[in-house]
This record gives structure tokens, sequence and C-alpha cells, in this order.
């Protein structure tokens, strides 16, 4: 069946939620029909609607869970990563999802190149009932690219935890972009991330979300992060900022980092 904590699990998976029930079962569903030995933290951050029966339901498959309120997204994935032992890390936000066999393929990848500090596969954005909407635009790690936009989706995305540790996972003073300036310091410490040409996760877009109400927050704190990894702003930030800002605050997502930066 693949679910419950088996012997040696190869990848502890983080799962940040904030009132995101109606999609955290199916999160869960994707870990644990993976076929992998995993281990899943679910980090709840007081969910007032029906989070806590969802997470009651699938407690015995967990390696560890609480629902209390916590010091932001970034600071929860960092506390469930350093729950588990395992030798691959990730986190899944409770409205996004692993496609059948996406997250094997991902350790697959990193079996088969240890010193790549992480792997990012294809990622597909969806809407509430899951329906497909459109590819996440990503490709081959690119760093003068990357100061443009973040081409990794975070979902489809697999970390060595040495790689994490070395870097000390989320700056947990960040909470919009914390992916993206992840990696970059994975890319400054390790080399160049791997990119699999595979779908292999879903990212679920919806109007109830902090980045619908932050969007000029997050545009801001991602343009910080370049500064802080390159010393400089590209244009396109200043360019495209009144366009990025007003589009995407129509549209939204959780508890969870930004679809594409």
């Amino acid at each position: 069946s693949g679910y419950g904590r088996m012997n040696d699990p190869l990848v502890t998976v983080a799962v940040p939620s904030l009132n995101q029930g109606r999609f955290l079962g199916d999160a869960l569903e994707s870990i644990f029909s993976q076929g992998l030995p995993v281990e899943a933290v679910v980090l709840d951050a007081g969910s007032t609607d029906e989070s806590l029966s969802v997470i009651e339901q699938w407690a015995p498959h967990l390696l560890w869970w609480r629902s209390a309120p916590d010091a932001g997204q970034s600071a929860a994935i960092n506390e469930g990563i350093a729950r588990g032992n395992a030798p691959y890390v990730c986190w899944l936000n409770a409205d996004d999802v692993f496609l059948p066999g996406g997250l094997a393929a991902l350790v697959s990848a990193l079996e088969a190149s240890v010193k790549t500090p992480a792997v990012y596969g294809r990622c597909w954005t969806v809407n509430e009932s899951g329906k497909r909407l459109f590819p996440y635009l990503t490709m081959p790690f690119w760093p003068g690219l990357f100061a443009s936009f973040c081409f990794v989706a975070q979902p489809a995305t697999l970390v060595r935890r040495s790689a994490w540790e070395s870097v000390r996972g989320l700056d947990e003073r960040l909470h919009m972009a914390m992916d993206y300036d992840l990696w970059w310091r994975l890319y400054r410490t390790g080399g160049r991330l791997m990119y699999l040409r595979r779908f292999v996760a879903a990212t679920r877009m919806h109007a109830d979300t902090k980045t619908a109400q932050r969007r000029t927050s997050h545009y801001r704190e991602a343009m910080n992060v370049v500064r802080r990894h390159t010393g400089k702003i590209p244009l396109k930030w200043r360019l495209a900022r009144p366009f990025m800002v007003g589009l995407r605050s129509r549209y939204g997502r959780g508890r969870k980092t930004p679809s594409s930066t």
C-alpha cells in the first residue's frame, strides 16, 4: 500500500498548513501513495477549519504533527524537517500534491548524482478542483537567468539533507520568497541544482491565499533576495513590478510559497 512509516525512510516531508483542510487530505494521500519509505510531519498553525479532523485521520501514518500558532511558514518547515532523519528532505504545502511516482523520480536523480545539492522537476499549475491549467515555467538551472525569475518549482523539488543542514534550512526571517532564497544558497554552496524533465508535482492556484493579499510584499522580498545574492537587481524587476503585482493579486495561494517570482 505504501502507507505508514517504514524502516529507514528515504524522504522527510514537512507539510505546513493553515486552514487548508479541504486540500490537506489530497496532499497527504499523494505523499503516502508514492510507494517510498517516507516520514511526514504536519505543521498546522492552529487552523479553525476541518484541518484537525483530517490530521487525526492520518495521524497513524505521520512521524509527528502539531496544531498551534507558530513563528511562520519558514520556521514551521525547519521544525518539521528537523524532526526527521531521512537523507532527502522537502516540503509540500497543504494545497499541493506529488504526482504518482514523482518523489521516487526525484530520489533516483539525487542518488545518481551524489554531489548535487538538490533536484527539481516539472510542475503543473492546477485549479481548486485539481484540473490542470498550465505548466509552471521551469528550465535547466541557469544562474544568470535565475536572477530575473524563479524557474524552480518548489513543490517539485527535493534537497539532500546534508545540503539542507549545511545552509541551515530556510531563512526564518522570510515569509514569501524563502524558497527562492534557499535555491540561491544551495547553488552558492553546493553547485547547480539538477533539472529533471518530468512532471513530478502540481501546485494549486486559488483565491483563499496569503499571496493574493500580500503580492506587493512578496515582490519586495523577492527583490531583496536577488540583491542579497547577486549584489544588484535586474531591470526586469522594476519594469515588471506593476504588471506582476496587479495581475497576480487576483489569484493566490494559501499557506505556501509563491508559484513564481
